[in-house]
């Protein structure tokens, strides 16, 4: 009997081909996965990106080699389709696929050895209102690679919160000098006075005493360089309200106001949910699922 993962993969190829896709995304959760398919015919298939956990021992292709692409996800447990929109952002950011690419994807239950699902997107359209997917101007962002930055941070808060207690907070990105001046400090800023070098997201210490600060009340203000400018901040910015908004709460409807005032991204993190959403021009462009089931409550 065939390995029922490989005719899953076979007929996925099938269809990239057939529907003009440009590139098949294959989601494998471990090191021995990725080995059992590095040994497989199909490993050398122009048309196959890796999707692997973070942590994975895999190597990325040098420069000027002909390797697999490796599209390296946030290590935790998400949704399926959050993994996908995930993947997708990653995707475009390492520049293996584009933002208006058509991809097959293959996938099965996170941090399981098993496939069981083909799904085919155009990235080129948002595929439906629950399912938000319109992230071309966000993907053109001068400081995308910090918006993802931030949202790693995001999904890690949304899935563990501190200390097994659930955590809601806001990321406010770029067009700092605006955001600044339409907020106001709740608490006296924990940045304040450190040097612009010692405040970079990129720095795992400030990494973590952001997931700490978190837990305070207020936004988090972040410059298109990835320096943290503020925490504990108030944004005064009137509360957007619209239809998409309807069954969010202030924490939301602030982060879409000050979207819509300045050139700014929010990325919001859900307390009741863990779910990640990230606003642009004051409309919801997408969101992530982490599974809150990580949390030790």
């Amino acid at each position: 009997m065939s390995d029922q993962r490989l005719t899953i993969i076979k007929n996925a190829l099938s269809l990239v081909r057939e529907t003009g896709c440009r590139k098949l995304l294959l989601f494998l959760n471990s090191d021995s996965e990725c080995r059992w398919f590095l040994k497989t015919e199909l490993a050398g298939d122009p048309a196959i990106a890796l999707v692997v956990p973070g942590s994975s021992g895999l190597h990325t292709p040098r420069p000027g080699k002909t390797a697999l692409p490796v599209i390296r996800s946030w290590s935790g447990n998400q949704s399926r389709f959050s993994r996908i929109k995930y993947a997708f952002l990653h995707g475009v950011l390492q520049q293996i696929i584009e933002v208006d690419s058509r991809v097959v994807c293959v996938l099965g239950p996170s941090g399981k050895a098993h496939l069981d699902t083909i799904t085919i997107h155009d990235l080129a359209h948002s595929w439906s209102e629950d399912f938000p997917f319109e992230v071309h101007s966000l993907i053109k962002n001068s400081a995308f690679h910090i918006i993802m930055a931030v949202i790693d941070i995001a999904l890690d808060i949304g899935a563990l919160g501190r200390e097994g207690k659930p955590v809601g907070t806001t990321f406010i990105i770029g067009d700092e000098k605006a955001v600044l001046e339409a907020s106001h400090q709740l608490v006296f800023n924990p940045f304040k006075g450190y040097p612009k070098k010692e405040r970079l997201i990129t720095r795992p210490e400030v990494v973590e005493s952001i997931k700490e600060l978190a837990q305070l009340d207020g936004a988090i203000i972040i410059s298109r360089e990835g320096v943290v400018e503020a925490a504990g901040r108030n944004l005064n910015a009137e509360r957007a309200a619209s239809k998409q908004l309807r069954g969010l709460g202030a924490r939301h409807r602030s982060a879409a106001g000050i979207t819509r005032k300045t050139g700014a991204i929010a990325v919001v993190v859900s307390e009741s949910t863990g779910k990640i959403t990230i606003f642009e021009k004051g409309r919801i462009v997408t969101t992530l699922e982490p599974l809150i089931s990580r949390r030790l409550v």
